[in-house]
C-alpha cells in the first residue's frame, strides 16, 4: 500500500481508481465491508483501489468540545487499512482550512485530479465538505460530468441483534465494559498501543511485576476493571496477560487518571521502553478497593488464574 500525504506527488493512475472516503476510526467490520466493495469494483474496472482519510478525526477541528475518543491512532489505522490490501491510502491534513473547503473543491482536487476517480463507494448517509454539503446526490451530479460512478452502501449489522456497526456504538460498548459487542463490531479484539514506562514498581512489590503502558491521550479504553488480554512485543511475540486498568484505589484516594498495567503470564524480562500492543479479550471483574494488601494479593492470584483459564484453556 502506498501512503500519500499532503505535499506528496499525486499518483493519478492512468487506469483510474475506485475510492472511499472517511475517518475510518477503528477500521471495523462496516469499514472493511466498504473497502472490500472498493476492491471488487476496482478489479472489475481494471482500476486501482484507494482510501481517502484524515490525519485526525474531523470533529477534533469542527467541534473539539465534543470530539470522540479514538479507537485507533493514525499509525494503527494505517496498519489496519494496509491489511485490507488497498493500493493507496491518502492521508489529508484536517485543519480549519480543510473544514471550510467546499465539497465540490474537495471532489475536484482529491478524487478527480489526484486519484483519477472512476468510482466512489461510500456509506449512504456519508457527508463531507463545508457545512456537510457533500453527499451521495452531489457526488453523482459531479460524477456524471467527470466520469465516475457512485455506489452508496447501507450499514453493516452484527449477526446477533442486528445492531448497526459504527465507531460510535463501539465507543459506547467500551465505556460500558461490553467487550463482546466491541469484539463483534471490530471483528477483532480492541487493541491499544503505547510505550512501556517506569512506574512506582507497586506490582513488583506485590509479587506481580507489571508493564505500565502509556496509552496516548485521546484513545478510547474500556471502563476501569481487570481484564484478560494479549500483549504483543516489537519482535512479534504474543503473551497472555492479566490487565489492570484503573486508578488503584487500594493505594491512592485521588489518582486523576486510569493506568494500564499488564502482567505477562510466565514471562520474566525487561520490557521498558518498548512499544506494547495490548488487546482486551474478556473482562474479569470491576476494579475495587481492598481493605488490606494481603486481600489484594489474594485477589490478584485469582485474577491471574482467571486470565490463564480464559486465554490458555
Amino acid at each position: 500500500m502506498e501512503v500519500i500525504r499532503d505535499g506528496d506527488p499525486c499518483p493519478r493512475p492512468p487506469e483510474g481508481s475506485v475510492i472511499t472516503i472517511g475517518a475510518y476510526d477503528g477500521v471495523h467490520l462496516g469499514h472493511r465491508a466498504v473497502i472490500a466493495e472498493v476492491k471488487l469494483r476496482a478489479a472489475e474496472l481494471g482500476a486501482r483501489s484507494a482510501v481517502v482519510t484524515f490525519d485526525r478525526h474531523p470533529a477534533a477541528v469542527v467541534r473539539p468540545e465534543s470530539a470522540p475518543l479514538l479507537l485507533t491512532d493514525l499509525d494503527q489505522r494505517l496498519a489496519r487499512i494496509k491489511a485490507t490490501g488497498v493500493d493507496y491510502t491518502v492521508v489529508l491534513t484536517f485543519d480549519e482550512r480543510r473544514a471550510a473547503e467546499p465539497a465540490e473543491d474537495f471532489v475536484e482536487q482529491v478524487l478527480v485530479d489526484c486519484l483519477n476517480a472512476r468510482g466512489v463507494v461510500i456509506g449512504e448517509d456519508f457527508h463531507f465538505g463545508n457545512k456537510r454539503r457533500g453527499n451521495v446526490a452531489m457526488l453523482r451530479e459531479i460524477g456524471a460530468v467527470r466520469g465516475f460512478e457512485v455506489e452508496p452502501l447501507g450499514l453493516v449489522t452484527t449477526t446477533g441483534d442486528r445492531t448497526a456497526v459504527s465507531s460510535t456504538a463501539i465507543r459506547q460498548a467500551l465505556a460500558d465494559g461490553d467487550l463482546d459487542t466491541v469484539t463483534a463490531m471490530l471483528g477483532r479484539h480492541h487493541e491499544v498501543w503505547g510505550p512501556v514506562v517506569e512506574g512506582d514498581h507497586r506490582g513488583r512489590q506485590l509479587g506481580f511485576p507489571t508493564a505500565n503502558v502509556a496509552v496516548p491521550p485521546g484513545i478510547a479504553l474500556p471502563r476501569d476493571g481487570i481484564y484478560a488480554g494479549w500483549y504483543e512485543r516489537p519482535d512479534g511475540s504474543v503473551h497472555p496477560a492479566a490487565l489492570s486498568l484503573g486508578r488503584r484505589p487500594t493505594f491512592y484516594a485521588d489518582q486523576p487518571f486510569s493506568l494500564l498495567e499488564a502482567y505477562l503470564l510466565g514471562f520474566d524480562g525487561d520490557l521498558y521502553g518498548e512499544l506494547a500492543k495490548v488487546r482486551f479479550v474478556a473482562k474479569l471483574r470491576d476494579e475495587v478497593r481492598f481493605d488490606s494488601v494481603e486481600a489484594l494479593i489474594e485477589q490478584m492470584r485469582a485474577d491471574v488464574a482467571a486470565a490463564q483459564a480464559v486465554l490458555v484453556a
